[in-house]
């Protein structure tokens, strides 16, 4: 008898990858490290209190909400400790420890779990809470510290560790050249929130991610060049040449946190590359809207959410057609 091989026959995928919702998280933490250790740098000890309550609330609230509804435990993908340290990156070290706490409340049990569940996020968590928090509690975190002050201890602020004045983006929308250099808005030499101040070291932990595929270019890309083409054509301080103000439209607030680590959110953005591109030049054009015409300073959160809305459209409208795809007649 003739030996017969025996083809086997399966559906797609056919190549297995090894990479879990676990090693993308912790991939996403291991690129937010940079950042932290600045901000500790520059604010003191108070930077790990603020985000190890942050992080610490994330979890046990994921963990509680999914005992309750009995739902799958999922702590231990290291989700909730993105969650966790995303949202202590868009708040100032100044803040009060019950706030984060509220923040993982929101962005875990409603936005997370209520709303949507992990791989089904309709808007991005962790800004649907600091938006939450700014519209409920403005007064408790806009409070900002001056870089390499008197550095915080663990648990407590003075009310003389928090300084008042115009942010590079207020003076900006005043057509007033901030009293800040580019090169230290870069770095991150400047006071603002916990994970927003060093540029360069959220593009090192981008590059980290693109290079280790957890991200792709398409929206951040489109999302900072959207934002550079109309600052630099359409700038507003007269006080300064239209480079310098593309720079430091740039390098303030927390455009570059939220275009690498929040707009390319797996949940809530499209999985076209077409449809991140639009999605990454809406966000773009949202946020450049809100920071010239809007009473806000800052657009970004507002615009990544408007996006999310409208993600789950762009990938309907953006992908591609079955090969031999042929459209139905019209009769």
């Amino acid at each position: 008898m003739k030996d017969t091989k025996t083809l086997l026959v399966a559906s797609a995928p056919y190549i297995k990858q090894g990479d879990t919702v676990r090693t993308i998280m912790l991939d996403v933490v291991i690129a937010l490290i940079p950042a932290l250790a600045w901000a500790v740098y520059m604010f003191g000890v108070r930077v790990l209190t603020v985000t190890a309550v942050s992080v610490i609330s994330s979890v046990l609230f994921e963990y509680l909400f999914q005992k309750i509804v009995k739902r799958p435990v999922t702590v231990l993908d290291f989700s909730a400790v993105v969650t966790g340290m995303l949202l202590a990156f868009t708040l100032p070290v100044s803040v009060a420890l019950w706030v984060p706490v509220i923040g993982a409340f929101i962005a875990v049990v409603i936005a997370k779990q209520l709303l949507s569940m992990i791989g089904k996020n309709i808007i991005n968590p962790v800004l649907t809470a600091r938006v939450a928090l700014y519209l409920v509690f403005p007064n408790k975190i806009n409070g900002y510290v001056q870089p390499l002050g008197d550095k915080l201890d663990a648990f407590s602020v003075n009310a003389g560790d928090i300084i008042a004045g115009a942010t590079p983006l207020a003076s900006l929308k005043e057509g007033i050249a901030p009293d800040i250099g580019i090169f230290d808005l870069f770095i991150g030499n400047k006071s603002g929130c916990i994970g927003e101040i060093s540029v360069m070291l959220l593009i090192i932990g981008g590059l980290y991610l693109l290079l280790r595929r957890v991200i792709t270019w398409h929206i951040p890309i489109a999302f900072l060049g959207t934002v550079a083409v109309l600052t630099f054509l359409f700038p507003q301080a007269q006080s300064v040449q239209a480079y310098e103000f593309m720079l430091i439209e740039l390098c303030s607030g927390a455009l570059v946190l939220g275009a690498v680590f929040m707009a390319t959110d797996y949940m809530s953005s499209p999985v076209t590359s077409t449809g991140r591109i639009i999605y990454g030049i809406g966000c773009g054009v949202i946020t450049v809207c809100i920071r010239y015409f809007a009473p806000l300073t800052e657009g970004v959160a507002a615009a990544i959410l408007i996006m999310n809305l409208l993600s789950r459209q762009l990938d309907i409208r953006t992908r591609s057609k079955p090969f031999g795809y042929v459209s139905k007649s019209k009769n």
